[in-house]
């Protein structure tokens, strides 16, 4: 089995913030990042993809049709836009990192060959960063 990653950016702003929290209880469990007017990121994504390497081409996927598809999927949508609002696939989703990559993994997962994607992790700083595995 091989593992292939490609990683790209983008940048986008959100508000954590519950709507059933009063501006108090958002205070307490998001801190300044249930600020009103949101805060931005410059993300990185990386996609980790799995299979055998085919004799023919001697690649499991193409990495520009790799770059294609996550860019028609993911970073097109989600660059400089305002996750709580702008992005219809996280509609009613609190834009933490961990609901961020789990909705970019089921996205991700409708357009790939099935059992192709293996790993998402998705920078949020240089410091910060979630995995996912689809788990």
């Amino acid at each position: 089995m091989i593992y292939l990653t490609k990683r790209l950016t983008f940048s986008s702003s959100h508000v954590l913030m519950n709507p059933d929290y009063d501006s108090d209880k958002n205070w307490d469990v998001y801190g300044k990042c249930s600020w009103p007017h949101g805060h931005g990121h410059n993300y990185t994504l990386e996609v980790t993809v799995k299979g055998e390497i085919p004799e023919e081409t001697g690649m499991i996927i193409d990495l520009k049709v790799l770059k294609k598809i996550v860019n028609d999927t993911i970073v097109d949508k989600m660059d400089h836009k305002f996750l709580n609002t702008d992005v219809e696939f996280l509609k009613g989703v609190i834009p933490t990192a961990e609901n961020i990559v789990v909705k970019i993994w089921e996205e991700l997962e409708t357009v790939l060959e099935p059992g192709m994607l293996c790993e998402l992790k998705l920078w949020e700083t240089e410091n910060n960063w979630v995995v996912y595995r689809g788990e």
